[in-house]
């Protein structure tokens, strides 16, 4: 397949090079254009030699071949990766200024964006018309991951993963990738260092789902859904952190059954143990903060949210600018800690506001004790949530003494309803237990 990688000016464009690796390590052959600001981040002698390819961005080079012409004809998919606020107003205007501009508007092949840039530029109204412009056209805008940006400042912005980028490079050429949705005019979650726009699919009755057995492909067809998946991480200091035992299997695998049902998921993900799979919306995070910023946001826009992620209850009151260190005769260091604000009960409240139709399916990892066993403390966490499911797990040793849960293969769930419906248990593999999950919140849509 031939590629053009365009790469707009922001710092994130040393990512793409981790790109380009991947697209030709993949057999692929690429055509770099680099914009005359994102040489100044990332030089041409560093895409001739990942590529193999002599590039420019000069369309006075190579007259003969007229290549402002002939690049975009030839090429199969193009990805413009980081993609600045800059260029997706030149795109959405039809600008031809350069090189990339010009074969971006002879392009006869797919084209994807992958957004970089600070918050405030991802949500002024102006990039939020260009990308609705854009996707309006067929044009593919990812969505900015959400975490730390150039500076001190986190929020939406962050360019994807290139494992995410090309995962969804290769679904739009195969013509697999989920539907594009337009920006909500001013919550749009960014993940990296540039920017990005955020998407959601078309409104769309959701199909019913069959009476047994595991959703049906189609079932959620046209419903955006959002998950939540992995262990949040609170920093202590430049090498450590507090954080939980989630490997995010389940989350992932609740993101797999829900685009086999035909969904068009958003998966904002803590570190993982699994890949994120291909088909999503991936924005990656670290902390709670950061999670709970990138969920608010993209929530404004899901029908069906499912909180799975392990987010951890409290983070330190400060980070240590210096890795803390274990000197004799000095006194052990005393850590405060603080809470983390409850994500789950924000976004409840947030549809109640809103006024919003909209399914919350929440995680709870259970322990009995001498109060109470599991099932009592996740009724009780259910009314006080008040989500509309949720999904009960008990953690700890089992009888053999290995985890039962965190980081295994299989899960045995029970999940509770908010409206006193009868509890569905589910067990087995987490793939079973997710395909369950999506079959029961396929059943709720449809019954209205």
């Amino acid at each position: 397949m031939n590629i053009v990688l365009g790469v707009g000016g922001g710092i994130a464009a040393y990512k793409s090079a981790l790109l380009l690796r991947l697209f030709t390590e993949a057999g692929h052959q690429v055509t770099v254009i680099p914009t005359d600001a994102s040489t100044k981040f990332v030089g041409v002698a560093t895409w001739e030699a990942l590529s193999g390819r002599p590039v420019t961005n000069d369309v006075f080079d190579a007259v003969d071949q007229v290549n402002h012409v002939r690049i975009g004809h030839e090429a199969d998919l193009i990805v413009v990766a980081p993609a600045t606020a800059d260029l997706l107003a030149k795109a959405a205007g039809g600008h031809a200024n350069d090189l990339l501009t010009t074969t971006l508007l002879m392009a006869r092949g797919p084209v994807l964006f992958a957004p970089a840039m600070h918050t405030e530029m991802w949500q002024h109204a102006s990039t939020v018309a260009n990308v609705a412009t854009l996707r309006s056209r067929g044009v593919q805008v990812l969505d900015p991951a959400v975490g730390r940006l150039t500076g001190p400042d986190t929020g939406p912005g962050r360019l994807p993963e290139p494992e995410a980028i090309f995962a969804a490079a290769m679904a739009l050429f195969s013509g697999d990738s989920a539907p594009s949705v337009p920006v909500p005019s001013a919550t749009v979650p960014v993940t990296d260092d540039v920017e990005s726009p955020a998407a959601a699919a078309p409104e769309a009755p959701a199909a019913e789902a069959p009476a047994t057995g595991a959703p049906a492909t189609g079932a959620l067809a046209g419903v955006r859904v959002l998950i939540t998946a992995g262990g949040t991480r609170e920093p202590l200091d430049p090498v450590r952190y507090l954080g939980n035992k989630s490997s995010g299997k389940q989350g992932v695998a609740l993101a797999e059954a829900a685009l086999a049902a035909g969904a068009s998921v958003t998966l904002i993900h803590a570190p993982m143990e699994v890949p994120a799979p291909a088909g999503a919306t991936i924005q990656r995070i670290e902390t709670a903060l950061e999670l709970r910023s990138a969920t608010l946001a993209a929530a404004a826009t899901a029908d069906v949210v499912i909180m799975a992620a392990a987010v951890a209850d409290f983070r330190p009151a400060s980070i240590s600018s210096g890795k803390i260190k274990k000197r004799d005769n000095v006194d052990d260091p005393v850590i405060t800690l603080v809470r983390n604000p409850d994500i789950l009960l924000e976004v409840v409240a947030h549809r109640a506001a809103q006024n919003q139709q909209q399914l919350i399916v929440g995680f709870a990892a259970e322990t009995g004790d001498d109060q109470g066993d599991a099932r009592s403390y996740a009724e009780q966490k259910l009314r006080r949530k008040g989500c509309d499911l949720l999904v009960v797990n008990e953690v700890g040793p089992g009888d053999s003494g290995a985890e039962r849960v965190f980081g295994q293969d299989t899960n045995q769930v029970e999940i509770l309803s908010l409206d006193g419906a009868s509890p569905v248990q589910s067990g087995g593999s987490k793939r079973e237990v997710a395909d369950a999950v999506v079959h029961l919140i396929a059943q709720r849509l449809s019954t209205g």
